[in-house]
């Protein structure tokens, strides 16, 4: 017989219940209700658990008394590592976005020389970004929408602040390639807090992108986001660990 996913979810629940290391107690009703199946349905699939040696039964009354054995932990342990691993497998993909480079409000200039932003990215990123931002008014419903999902992947996190004026809020940044070129350690930010709407996206970068991309206004261009997961990003940023601060400090 093979194990199917309601055998899964059975012996999650007996996990959850402690069933690996003792006996637990409980009606094939009250198991039912957890597994969200019919009582007879429970009923048949700790009997195939028990069939296969995924789990020891014992009766009691109207109750049962049943361990996960050694066997059935396995199989919830290799499921839950291929689960695992699927889960995390966008590790290496990215997004892309695409769209018109636009002058920017002059924003950038000024929160890049904020000490309390500054202090953060030379110690996250390695770097003391360039004045200002390389902006992009994304040109199609794909790209707006891709944008939308970049930020609830893992990110560089820059904390927001607050100094004797006003509150700054949190930025994520996530590592771009431009043109399919990699400008060193470009970064797209993504904003607490922003005058531009979905439609348009901010890149930093130690140097000018402008001049190193050899790119103007108006010049359509691609934007390759890197997902990865966990600290991947500081150390995407710091794979080459040429000193940036001189050029970017100016």
């Amino acid at each position: 017989m093979d194990i199917r996913f309601q055998h899964i979810l059975t012996l999650i629940h007996l996990l959850f219940l402690g069933a690996h290391k003792n006996y637990v107690e409980l009606t094939t009703t009250q198991l039912s209700k957890n597994i969200d199946r019919s009582q007879q349905s429970a009923s048949k699939y700790v009997l195939e658990l028990e069939t296969m040696g995924y789990v020891d039964r014992m009766r009691t009354g109207h109750s049962i008394r049943i361990k996960i054995t050694d066997k059935g932990y396995l199989q919830v342990s290799n499921f839950y590592n291929k689960l695992r691993s699927a889960i995390e497998s966008y590790g290496g993909e990215v997004i892309t976005l695409e769209g018109h480079v636009v002058s920017g409000m002059g924003e950038g200039a000024y929160y890049m020389s904020l000490e309390g932003y500054r202090k953060q990215f030379r110690q996250k990123l390695g770097y003391i970004p360039f004045p200002g931002t390389l902006n992009i008014e994304l040109s199609d419903p794909v790209s707006i929408r891709s944008r939308r999902d970049l930020s609830t992947y893992p990110s560089v996190f820059i904390e927001g602040f607050s100094d004797k004026l006003r509150t700054y809020g949190w930025v994520k940044c996530y590592p771009v390639e431009i043109n399919n070129e990699l400008v060193k350690n470009a970064a797209l930010l993504v904003l607490e807090r922003t005058h531009y709407d979905d439609n348009t996206i901010e890149i930093i970068a130690p140097i000018s992108i402008k001049e190193s991309a050899k790119i103007k206004n108006g010049d359509y261009i691609s934007v390759t986001a890197h997902i990865t997961r966990g600290n991947e990003h500081i150390r995407y940023y710091r794979m080459n660990p040429q000193d940036h601060l001189s050029t970017s400090s100016s």
